[in-house]
């Protein structure tokens, strides 16, 4: 079966470029002008995947991510016209999978698309055949599950948040670079900028800091990053 892709974007060329790119791909795809109808759709019938222009009238990008996370952990790409950090930081912090500046090649967009369906994929059955839960201080990580608790705390992790945690708990003992962490979060071969690792370790720090762990994540400088005492 293939892929159901949500496209948003109030540029229609922009969205025909898109969803000609996709269906090539093998994806089936809805497209939509604006945020408010993106959210609608998504209610109606919740997609694979989203692809979300940042700047859209009724209803911008992320805020329409900011609502669907309050119902589901399905990736999204974010678009946007503008290549300026705090855009891209903010959209990833928001629960964003991936981040695309237009101009754009449809083939990387493709690319990133597969990339995060892919990921999910291998996520997906990766728990399924490792269901051993993980503990590391009062961090709990059930796969088969995909729960987090900080002690009685439960965590709403994205997909991508859940991949990066369970990594960092699995090899507590050592030190993982950015690429260690990616590569097995994506579990592709696929070039994600340092700002982008950054953003999601933020992510999960500031979502674990607020369930009362103040030290999750260690940053160790000029090498990578580790799990933290977590509470132990």
């Amino acid at each position: 079966m293939s892929h159901r892709i949500l496209v948003a974007d109030d540029d229609q060329h922009i969205r025909e470029v898109i969803c000609f790119a996709l269906e090539k791909a093998g994806m089936t795809t809805t497209s939509v002008r604006d945020g408010a109808a993106a959210l609608r759709e998504f209610e109606r019938r919740p997609p694979d995947l989203m692809v979300l222009d940042v700047g859209m009238p009724e209803m911008d990008g992320l805020e329409v991510c900011r609502r669907v996370r309050r119902l589901s952990d399905a990736p999204i790409l974010f678009l946007s016209a503008r290549d300026e950090e705090i855009d891209r930081v903010l959209g990833l912090e928001m629960g964003g999978d991936d981040y695309v500046t237009k101009p754009f090649s449809p083939r990387e967009l493709v690319a990133r698309v597969s990339v995060i369906l892919r990921r999910m994929r291998s996520a997906t059955s990766s728990e399924a055949a490792d269901e051993t839960v993980l503990t590391h201080g009062r961090l709990t990580l059930d796969p088969a599950r995909h729960v987090v608790l900080f002690g009685e705390t439960a965590l709403a992790l994205t997909a991508l948040e859940f991949s990066i945690l369970k990594t960092l708990i699995a090899r507590s003992s050592h030190v993982l670079s950015r690429e260690t962490i990616m590569a097995n979060a994506y579990a592709v071969n696929i070039h994600v900028a340092d700002r982008t690792v950054d953003s999601h370790i933020r992510n999960i720090r500031a979502k674990l800091a607020a369930a009362g762990c103040a030290d999750a994540i260690e940053t160790v400088h000029g090498v990578g990053f580790r799990i933290g005492r977590c509470g132990a």
